[in-house]
């Protein structure tokens, strides 16, 4: 399955979640294709294509309480993962990683002087928009929820100094190998130390798998410091890669995710079915 054809599978999966939330009941497969303007036999196709599992199983994976039970299923406590450092796991195989830690002039430096390039592909998360640098990604910018207008500002803003140039040739295979193309993903990610931190400990997060933002706060050295270590989740650069969405409330709720809430559930039922398939 190529890249546009998994995103307008995203487009289904955006629907539907609208579908299941605003339904009473677990809907059969004929009444949830039905609402979706679609046969059941294509609705079937389009789940099984893009995800592996049935409609009836990814609906639940989809409803509201799914998060709740991924944390008591599949909860990763991240202390054991994280002490082994970056060879702890999670993506790390796939990943030629660069951590660049900001000192205080670098803010004030707001990337001047970096070349940035980036591009608008399909995923099967919705449209993203990518950039790199010559060492590798520095940014994933999901556009489905926000928009691309306020995507590519968003981004812009983190390095606002830096030279911008469209070229989404020269981040492509970066992409493909993002999303199960091949190959392995280069990233030349920018960050405050505290940032670092937290973002390694994402890493170690098994795919299928969630923890706590309290749980981030002890692996990192910084116990009762959950809101910064909810900040720093949040200005994740390259989101998907750097696996954000598997954090959550200690209640099980989905909290905001920088990319649009829908983007996040459509993520973690991805993966669970992913897991059990």
């Amino acid at each position: 399955m190529d890249a546009a054809e998994e995103s307008y599978h995203y487009h289904v999966i955006r629907r539907a979640l609208d579908v299941i939330d605003a339904a009473d009941a677990e809907l059969s497969l004929e009444e949830l294709a039905a609402r979706l303007g679609m046969s059941a036999a294509h609705f079937q196709r389009v789940f099984s294509r893009w995800v592996g599992v049935s409609p009836k199983r990814y609906q639940q994976y989809l409803a509201l309480g799914h998060a709740k039970a991924l944390l008591r299923e599949r909860f990763s406590t991240l202390e054991a993962a994280h002490a082994a450092g970056l060879s702890g796991g999670g993506r790390l195989h796939d990943l030629f990683l660069r951590w660049e830690a900001m000192r205080p002039g670098d803010y004030a430096r707001r990337g001047a002087g970096l070349g940035i390039r980036y591009g608008w592909f399909p995923s099967p998360f919705g449209e993203v928009l990518a950039m790199g640098t010559d060492q590798g990604l520095c940014g994933l910018a999901f556009a489905e929820e926000t928009g691309r207008d306020a995507a590519f500002a968003d981004m812009v803003a983190r390095w606002p100094e830096a030279g911008f140039t469209e070229a989404p040739e020269a981040v492509a295979p970066w992409v493909g190998a993002a999303f199960g193309g091949g190959g392995r993903v280069a990233l030349h990610v920018f960050g405050a130390p505290f940032q670092i931190k937290v973002w390694e400990a994402l890493l170690t997060i098994p795919s299928g798998s969630v923890t706590t933002y309290g749980r981030i706060a002890e692996a990192v050295g910084a116990p009762g410091a959950a809101r910064a270590v909810g900040g720093a989740v949040g200005r994740n650069p390259v989101s998907w890669l750097i696996p954000c969405h598997r954090a959550i409330a200690g209640s099980g709720k989905l909290t905001g995710y920088h990319w649009g809430l829908p983007v996040k559930r459509a993520m973690l039922a991805w993966e669970s079915a992913r897991a059990e398939a």
